[in-house]
């Protein structure tokens, strides 16, 4: 049976154990033995992390130590997948550039809070998104600092409502990537567990977690 844990913690605003209490029955559907922690500090146990063929996290502004991000990194690095969405994984650990590099990307803005914004799906054979089409969300539409060697999967567009100079802004709302052996699927849509209940925002994080998973 394949393992995944689950990594929560951070700004409660995000609704880290709400989102995380969505999708570890979804893993569990798929044939998963979820475990669930609330600290960082799951990255130091070698043993836990070597255990795992996938590690969702969902903390947002908090902090983590060198020996933590090691910890993280190294299991990635081995082939363990990494998975997240929203602050959870775009915005953990601001102070952490090795981290943004795993990941490939960092929040920096959400112009406007809360708005209306569509999604854009750009490449429609890959598994993650085959057969979605665009859909709408009322949420934040996050302005990221991205790597451009992320494979980019959905977009969406600013329209330079809440900042002019931004306008036509294309933006990369869902992506891929590898980190050595390992694969890492992020997504910036999540803000917090209601956004879920959009059935193609719920579908690209379960087909991402099954992806990325080693």
């Amino acid at each position: 049976m394949k393992k995944v844990l689950f990594v929560w913690g951070g700004w409660d605003g995000h609704e880290p154990k709400q989102c995380v209490d969505i999708f570890a029955p979804v893993m569990e559907n798929e044939g998963f033995d979820v475990t669930i922690s609330d600290t960082v500090d799951s990255y130091l146990d070698k043993g836990l992390l070597m255990a795992q063929d996938l590690i969702v996290q969902s903390v947002t502004m908090s902090e983590i130590t060198r020996e933590q991000l090691s910890g993280l990194q190294e299991a990635i690095a081995s082939g363990i997948g990494f998975g997240g969405w929203h602050g959870g994984s775009g915005d953990s650990f601001r102070q952490a550039t090795d981290y943004q590099f795993m990941v490939g990307g960092q929040w920096v803005a959400h112009p406007g809070g809360v708005i209306d914004y569509r999604v854009n799906i750009t490449n429609h054979t890959d598994p993650i998104t085959a057969g979605l089409n665009d859909f709408a969300m009322h949420s934040e539409q996050y302005y990221m600092h991205v790597d451009p060697s992320n494979e980019v999967l959905a977009t969406t567009t600013f329209n330079g409502d809440h900042c002019h100079w931004i306008d036509g802004t294309v933006m990369p709302v869902v992506w891929k990537r590898m980190w050595d052996k390992g694969k890492v699927f992020y997504t910036s849509l999540g803000h917090v567990a209601a956004d879920f209940g959009v059935p193609e925002a719920r579908e690209l994080v379960r087909r991402g977690l099954l992806w990325a998973a080693r």
